[in-house]
């Protein structure tokens, strides 16, 4: 069945739509875009805001690309709100040096110190995996496509991996979905109510258009399901769309290679575990329990890898921590691949 709304509509407060694709497929920052940062509670004036501030927030309103120097942002009385500028400018600076999104976003991995705050690389990942699915009609396609840009609780039950938006199932848990009420009800001791979300299943999986700017359903990972498989696809397209190279990704139930020659973890918890379990370090059954997925990667055109393991798979692995918490690195992805001309 296919969806009934519109693709726009997907992550409508992503600022995707206030974007522009170059001849490349990139998003080009806009003055519209850069504009939407000024409107956030961190740099928005308030009642307590000085003549200063004010005049600066109006001037990057007028002109977002306006040069702001250090002896403008010390003149604000406010100390956060110097704080607050200057991070966001730095931001800014870094989007317009770049040209994209895209550029941006490799940029901060360039070296090994990642120096821009997590928030902006969530928001840039978000911008970047919206263009990559534009047109979908595959709710979960776009449910994995979170993944990319946020932390995840797992819940293991009868078998099934069910991964719930992290942010959601904490303010369910505090709240028992009935937001401030609940909130208050907890405060005075009343225990909230059990909240289920609902997992997306091949017969009800178009609600997730209408809601998925609610992060409030639960994607099914378990082998051979259609949310491991719409996960692979989104990965596929994820590497595609940075490097210009055509990849497989599919999931395996384990590593059967006597030739292993690399890998790379999706997370940091699974980046640990493959190393030790290639260098044969002995893992306790407690971390290994942690490993959710494996995954094969292969490259359509050899050529393009070192060559040294040219033809060689890749194993890719998803794993949670000790919270039971999923925290997927899609820039591993890019940035550990063998290729023969690094990024």
């Amino acid at each position: 069945m296919r969806r009934s709304v519109a693709i726009t509509e997907l992550w409508s407060t992503s600022g995707f739509a206030l974007l522009n694709r170059d001849p490349d497929g990139r998003l080009k920052v806009t003055d519209d875009f850069l504009r939407a940062y000024l409107g956030r509670p961190e740099l928005a004036p308030v009642e307590e805001s000085c003549a200063r501030e004010r005049a600066l927030h109006s001037r990057l309103l007028a002109e977002p690309r306006a040069s702001v120097d250090d002896h403008e942002i010390n003149g604000l009385a406010d100390p956060d709100a110097q704080d607050n500028y200057r991070v966001v400018l730095d931001f800014r600076n870094r989007l317009l040096a770049a040209g994209s999104i895209e550029a941006c976003y490799l940029s901060v991995f360039a070296d090994q110190q990642v120096t821009i705050a997590p928030l902006f690389i969530d928001q840039m990942t978000q911008v970047i995996v919206r263009n990559i699915i534009d047109g979908t009609d595959d709710p979960f396609r776009a449910r994995a496509a979170e993944l990319l840009f946020r932390e995840q609780t797992v819940t293991l039950h009868e078998g099934a991996i069910l991964l719930g938006d992290s942010e959601t199932v904490d303010m369910l848990s505090a709240t028992g979905g009935l937001g401030n009420i609940g909130k208050l009800l907890a405060e005075g001791g009343v225990a909230p109510r059990q909240i289920e979300m609902d997992v997306l299943q091949p017969e009800t999986a178009t609600m997730y258009w209408q809601r998925n700017e609610r992060f409030d359903t639960v994607l099914d990972l378990s082998f051979a399901r259609h949310g491991i498989d719409a996960l692979c696809r989104v990965l596929e397209d994820w590497v595609r769309h940075f490097l210009q190279v055509d990849v497989s990704i599919q999931p395996v139930q384990k590593i059967s290679d006597e030739k292993w020659v690399w890998h790379i973890g999706l997370d940091a918890e699974a980046t640990a575990l493959l190393n030790d379990l290639y260098e044969d370090v002995e893992v306790s059954d407690d971390r290994m329990s942690r490993l959710l997925s494996l995954f094969r990667l292969e490259f359509q055109q050899p050529e393009l890898m070192r060559p040294e393991i040219a033809g060689r798979p890749i194993y890719l692995a998803l794993a949670m921590t000790a919270d039971k918490k999923v925290r997927l690195k899609p820039q591993n992805l890019l940035v550990n691949l063998p290729l023969a001309t690094p990024v």
